[in-house]
């Protein structure tokens, strides 16, 4: 059967059934550090949140989203090891709600975005810079170790010059 002209072409027309998509792409910022943890079976789970924010124009205020991230596995490690609250992340994953009851019977949900891959976008984490800071902190002006700076006696001094 031909489409009639001027008629919109659909990869979909004649198909009995539709496929959907489950596809989540943030950019935003950690709201805090991630929480990694590991499960009995001994697979690793991170789960942090990330602040997205949407500008309206015309003046509208700005407003904020705050989405629920999972991660799991090798990805979960990276995540608690080289995440830090305020840092910028494009993530893209799928969305799941999961539910439980708890002790009281009472029925919840919770939908998140398992995380299928991961970009660092504002370079190192706070981690980082506060470790930075404290290599300088323990250094003299010349790059040297405070300690090796301030010898204890005459010997001393004169190994630290041998070398």
């Amino acid at each position: 059967m031909a489409a009639s002209p001027g008629a919109p072409v659909s990869p979909w027309i004649g198909q009995e059934e539709w496929f959907g998509m489950n596809k989540v792409f943030l950019v935003g910022r950690l709201t805090r550090d991630p929480e990694l943890r590991t499960l009995p079976s001994g697979k690793p789970v991170a789960n942090f949140v990330v602040a997205t924010n949407e500008f309206r124009g015309s003046g509208a205020p700005e407003r904020t989203e705050y989405h629920n991230l999972v991660a799991w596995d090798r990805l979960a490690e990276i995540c608690g090891q080289f995440l830090s609250k305020g840092q910028l992340v494009d993530v893209e994953g799928r969305l799941q709600t999961r539910q439980w009851d708890d002790d009281a019977g009472v029925r919840h949900w919770k939908t998140e975005v398992v995380i299928g891959g991961l970009e660092m976008l504002s370079g190192r984490g706070k981690k980082e810079y506060a470790k930075e800071a404290q290599a300088v902190a323990a250094t003299g002006e010349d790059g040297l170790p405070v300690a090796a700076m301030a010898p204890a006696d005459g010997a001393a001094a004169e190994a630290l010059v041998a070398m």
